[in-house]
């Protein structure tokens, strides 16, 4: 559809491009530097992208990858696909308290889609999608950079001209190898802000082909218009940040399309002019796709609202410190001197940091803290180009700069905590798509300061040389995301004082088997963060392992006495007590955690073992229920009540429990073995016997496993086959329970009936 709507006052597009073209400046003029055809361009930077994040396809899953891939239910086959749209990112339903309530059903889509095409949870495939996504966006920033370089005009066959194809190969270039990308790309979670950045310049683009000349030489298409709409709708399905395209949109046809003087208008405005329709804002044009960004934003906002559900999502003070603060000024403060570190990494993306959270950065509390100096440079340096880019007798100069500044800031409102409470105190995936404006910025800057000089060679080089350095930098920093121990261990040096990055270091440490190493930094962590619980529930997990119960119990009784609902440490807690023979409280501690998480299967396997251990036989089978219940793979407890039932002679309820387990657990061998067990009592020897023989098969080197293979020949009368099984099991395990007796008493035998055949 196309809207045929003029002004009388205002001139028609092919006027306004034609007159663009031949007034205003050219930046690609004043700088020197590559040009090549666009095609080349965009294989260029297509390449030099891949080239800076390519060391990271075969990475494992780190960090927040854990929570949003592999425990994400939402990402298997027998998961409805219909749940993904009343689920948060991290599988979570959105009407949850818990809830982080961040909606990203399409790039949970896309996890789901690589882990059918893969077959389970390998990491290649992600990371070789994110490395394509993030290669797509660089070179769709070689044709939006020419745009807001260069500005917008089309050939008379409707073809879009590149205006900048010097300047806006630079900037792309620039995007490509900026460091503070590697979290987005070598980091699968960051697939959230790659498509939201994909479908953000989708819209973009698609906006600026609404102004596309066409045979009737109709003003702009309603088409198109609608078009972006519908990509800021699904940018935003991606991560939040994607409805900010629909506001760029509006400023991009205000400057560029209606050349709109900011300062003028306020001017008008405040003097109440009768010229306003002359400046361009009552334009029907302008008004009419104004309206329709606007009516479309708000549309999108509101059912995102009602999806969420429950309101806002609640963080603790350790995620957003300054959030929390009581002092309107503390809090005012440091939102502003996590805006100046925002830059900085924009700036010199040498310190990078997988999480700034827990202490990273403290909270500035006066203002005789010498940090104060990057809150001024920063509003210096935004005052400066604001001032610029609204006072500039330069039209070109005001367009650029209003654009870059445009492109660096809307797109970070929703992580500037000015509208709600974020999660998080800096997180550089955030910073992916100001970066826009960032790159638009220092590329005019070069290009002012190449007017300027000399020798502009020598600039050229200097860029070239910090393209270079970005790209070292990139290579570096994707290798660290390549493993959690690189990635928790670089973070040490980044942020010291960052409780996190200890408790990281150390769960890394505990999950390779070095517990004593574990240790050292989950004490740390606690040291840093009094109120840590995790890392205290971690502790005292070791400690009680390595028997050292007394310290255990007091940093368990503290974790839970800090967070009342922590169900983890309320259950561990009981496990120590339990291990300590104090078993009412230990019952106790059990049902507390069950009554903070009512699916707890693990909970209710502790608990059946504390009934057990008390005799409470059904009591336990009960619990051991419940727990497969919860959780039908639940092995542990499936062998619990096997076990318990053949102990207590049950054995057709026992086999019928096995035979129950394995229909779900087909491949489980220690079920087989437990099975094999009952059916060798029941007599039902060539059952069992299979039942061993595959569980053998499955891990050849248990002991108990060939043992009692070796009793079940015995009784059965196969002695040779007994022999040979018993030797086995004593082979890998010397010290093995009974079964040197029982080899002693079968040899025996074989020299008894030996003697009667000779």
């Amino acid at each position: 559809q196309i809207c045929n709507q003029h002004n009388a006052e205002a001139p028609n597009l092919e006027q306004v491009f034609h007159r663009m073209a031949q007034t205003e400046p050219n930046l690609d003029h004043d700088i020197s530097w590559f040009l090549l055809p666009s095609y080349w361009a965009k294989m260029v930077v297509a390449l030099i992208s891949f080239i800076c994040f390519a060391n990271s396809y075969d990475g494992d899953f780190v960090f927040d990858d854990s929570e949003a891939i592999i425990n994400n239910k939402d990402l298997r086959a027998e998961t409805p696909l219909g749940d993904l749209w009343h689920h948060d990112f991290w599988g979570s339903k959105l009407s949850s308290n818990t809830s982080h309530k961040s909606y990203r059903p399409l790039t949970v889509l896309t996890f789901r889609i690589n882990y059918l095409f893969a077959g389970g949870f390998y990491p290649v495939g992600f990371h070789v999608i994110n490395i394509i996504l993030h290669c797509t966006i660089s070179v769709l920033m070689v044709d939006v950079f020419s745009i807001l370089l260069g500005g917008l005009q089309f050939s008379s066959k409707g073809r879009r001209l590149n205006l900048a194809p010097k300047t806006s190969l630079l900037a792309a270039l620039l995007f490509a190898v900026h460091p503070v990308h590697t979290e987005c790309v070598a980091g699968i979670v960051g697939r959230a802000d790659l498509l939201c950045a994909l479908f953000f310049l989708l819209s973009f683009l698609g906006y600026c082909k609404a102004f596309r000349e066409n045979k009737e030489g109709h003003n702009f298409s309603i088409f198109w218009v609608l078009v972006s709409v519908i990509l800021g709708a699904v940018a935003m399905l991606c991560k939040e940040q994607g409805i900010t395209i629909l506001g760029l949109n509006a400023v991009f046809d205000a400057l560029v399309i209606n050349k709109l003087n900011v300062l003028e208008l306020i001017q008008k405005l405040l003097r109440k002019d009768k010229s306003l329709e002359n400046a361009g804002l009552l334009r029907k044009g302008l008004l009419f796709r104004i309206t329709l960004l606007m009516s479309g934003g708000a549309s999108i906002l509101y059912i995102r609202w009602r999806i969420m559900g429950t309101g806002p999502p609640a963080f603790t003070e350790v995620d957003n410190p300054a959030s929390f603060a009581d002092s309107l000024f503390v809090r005012a403060i440091n939102y502003n001197y996590y805006y100046s570190l925002n830059a900085w990494l924009l700036l010199c993306p040498w310190w990078l940091c997988f999480d700034w959270s827990m202490g990273c950065i403290p909270l500035i509390k006066s203002v005789s803290d010498w940090r104060i100096i990057a809150l001024a440079a920063l509003w210096f340096c935004l005052i400066g180009l604001i001032c610029q880019a609204l006072c500039s007798e330069d039209s070109h100069k005001r367009r650029i700069l209003t654009l870059g500044l445009g492109f660096l800031i809307i797109p970070f409102l929703p992580a500037s905590n000015l509208f709600f409470r974020v999660g998080f105190v800096i997180a550089e995936r955030v910073i992916y798509l100001p970066s826009i404006g960032y790159c638009i910025l220092f590329t005019y800057g070069f290009s002012l300061l190449s007017r300027q000089a000399k020798k502009k060679k020598i600039l050229a080089v200097a860029v070239l040389g910090i393209l270079l350095i970005n790209v070292t930098r990139c290579a570096l920093r994707s290798s660290q995301w390549r493993s959690e121990e690189q990635l928790f261990r670089s973070a040490l040096s980044v942020c010291p004082l960052n409780a996190k990055v200890h408790y990281n270091v150390g769960k890394n440490l505990a999950d390779k088997g070095n517990q004593t190493a574990a240790i050292k930094y989950y004490r740390e962590a606690v040291r840093l963060n009094p109120k840590y619980v995790h890392a205290m529930n971690n502790l005292g997990n070791i400690l009680k392992e390595r028997n050292e119960l007394q310290e255990a119990e007091e940093l368990l009784s503290l974790a839970v006495q800090i967070q009342p609902d922590f169900a983890a440490a309320w259950m561990n807690l009981g496990i120590v007590q339990n291990s300590l023979r104090r078993f009412e409280e230990a019952e106790q501690s059990y049902w507390t955690a069950i009554k903070h998480r009512k699916k707890y299967p693990d909970c209710y396997y502790n608990l059946g073992r504390l009934y057990a251990d008390l005799n409470r036989h059904i009591d336990a089978l009960n619990a051991w229920r419940n727990a497969t219940v919860l959780k039908p793979e639940h092995s542990l407890a499936w062998n619990n009540m096997i076990i318990l039932l053949d102990n207590t002679g049950n054995l057709a309820q026992a086999e019928a429990v096995g035979r129950e387990a394995l229909g779900l657990i087909p491949n489980d061998h220690s079920l087989m073995f437990s099975l094999a067990n009952v059916l060798g009592k029941s007599q039902k020897y060539k059952e069992s016997e299979a039942l061993f023989l595959k569980a053998i098969k499955a891990n050849p080197n248990a002991a108990s496993y060939h043992g009692n293979l070796a009793v079940l020949y015995h009784r059965w009368g196969n002695l040779d086959l007994a022999k040979k099984h018993y030797e086995v099991s004593l082979k890998l395990d010397p010290m093995a329970p009974g079964t040197k007796e029982n080899y002693n008493l079968l040899r025996r035998k074989l020299e008894q009936l030996q003697k009667k055949g000779g």
